[in-house]
């Protein structure tokens, strides 16, 4: 009955709830997920945490006697809403020399970003075999199933960083403007490897629709399995790719070790520095939102999307015929309850963030250049080569064919890489080398010369 006045609404209003199941839950996760931050970190690092706001006193007259007099405990959930509402009543603070229209605009740009990228992933089956529930969802998701989907992403995502540079320019704190130069090197560095690792997935997949990837990883494991799914995590190529675009993602929404652009101990908050009250809760809210959908992209192009487990269940239902009824309910379970097994995915992607924080100190710049340019983007760059040998010896030889073509490939690259490295370390004789003497701080004294 929902499907079909779904399916009788003009596309204005279909589209307008689409949009809304998207952003609503977006806006209502993020005090959750700062929460959840909160009190992961503080159980990583051996601290209290947020435990008070929201503690409840059962009253005298409540029913249940056993809870009376006593104290509920709700570990803090409240204490998002506490801080909202605390952004809120602050006093807002413009400086007198910021450029005001840039100043006001920098947020909502570092905003958009995310809810234009959750626009393009399916958090349901999209016109999937599954008659039962494929035509509810294919109502509903996703917000617009664009045929440039992987390069829809790379573009939208690159905006991101506008956010952050006019936040900073516009400031006039040097600061600040410190803040928006390392994010706009930051981008540089990392965009190119994470486009290069995300190419890799559309040649694999034959495809830059997210709903294809999807279903390009229902398919038997390397082709051989047909009981396991083939989500790219579990291919050679896919694993490499997965690495390198965790990587990026990290660096492309500025959280630790890569959050140089706001580094508290050298530039004071970097871009924010200037922003209070519901501006700097804005930024927040971009931040937030921006590490939950790129835990959603990398669940789409590496881990199924909305697929619970890599098994599939009819496969299995066909070989052990006993089994048909038991395999037939877990695929109806899987697709009728997709949303909620791939917002777990993106859960998931918040609690890796998270974990990054409390484990790794911040990179140097120099590291976080060099980790960009000399090494993901070369390794990247090296997997889509291996990709493509690997497409072409499989559309000539075959599955086992692509896969020994893949092999010689890999092993030549890294028999090429140990060479390099061998001549790095060996030195180049023709270069003159350098050190640096320290001297004694004697004006005009000869170096190397001590203290009377």
């Amino acid at each position: 009955m929902v499907q079909e006045w779904l399916q009788g609404l003009p596309p204005f209003w279909l589209g307008l709830i689409r949009v809304l199941l998207l952003v609503l839950p977006i806006l209502i996760l993020v005090p959750g997920l700062i929460w959840w931050e909160r009190r992961l970190l503080s159980w990583m690092q051996d601290r209290i945490g947020p435990n008070r706001t929201g503690t409840l006193n059962v009253p005298r007259w409540f029913p249940i006697k056993s809870w009376r007099g006593k104290k509920l405990r709700t570990f803090g959930l409240l204490q998002p809403i506490a801080d909202g509402v605390k952004l809120f009543l602050k006093e807002d603070i413009t400086p007198d020399a910021v450029d005001r229209k840039l100043y006001f605009i920098a947020p909502a740009i570092a905003l958009f970003p995310a809810f234009a990228l959750g626009g393009v992933l399916p958090f349901g089956p999209w016109l999937s075999d599954n008659p039962a529930t494929a035509g509810f969802y294919a109502l509903l998701t996703p917000v617009a199933n664009v045929d440039i989907g992987i390069l829809y992403v790379l573009a939208i995502s690159s905006l991101g960083v506008y956010g952050v540079v006019l936040a900073g320019y516009a400031s006039n704190n040097k600061y600040s403007l410190l803040g928006g130069l390392r994010a706009s090197a930051q981008l540089i560095s990392y965009e190119l490897a994470m486009g290069v690792s995300l190419a890799c997935i559309v040649m694999a997949s034959g495809s830059l629709k997210m709903t294809e990837m999807v279903r390009s990883q229902e398919g038997p494991l390397w082709g051989v399995v047909p009981w396991i799914q083939n989500w790219f995590l579990f291919t050679p190529y896919g694993l490499i790719s997965a690495v390198v675009f965790l990587i990026c993602m990290v660096a492309e929404t500025n959280r630790a070790p890569f959050d140089l652009p706001e580094a508290e101990n050298e530039i004071i908050a970097g871009y924010h520095t200037e922003y209070s009250s519901m501006k700097f809760a804005v930024f927040f809210m971009g931040e937030y939102a921006a590490m939950f959908i790129f835990g959603g992209i990398f669940a789409t192009v590496f881990l199924g999307g909305y697929n619970l487990l890599p098994v599939n269940w009819l496969a299995i239902g066909d070989s052990v015929p006993a089994l048909s009824g038991v395999m037939g309910f877990m695929d109806r379970l899987n697709y009728a309850l997709a949303p909620l097994w791939f917002l777990g995915k993106c859960a998931g992607g918040i609690t890796f963030y998270v974990w990054l924080r409390a484990t790794l100190p911040r990179l140097r710049y120099d590291q976080l250049m060099s980790l960009g340019w000399k090494s993901l983007l070369p390794l990247a760059v090296a997997n889509f080569i291996i990709v493509a040998i690997w497409i072409m010896g499989t559309a000539k030889w075959g599955v086992a064919g692509g896969w020994i073509a893949w092999a010689g490939a890999s092993l030549l690259a890294v028999l090429l890489y140990l060479q390099v490295m061998s001549t790095y370390k060996s030195g180049f004789p023709d270069m003159q080398r350098r050190k640096v003497v320290l001297t004694d701080g004697i004006p005009n004294a000869p170096v190397g010369a001590g203290a009377d």
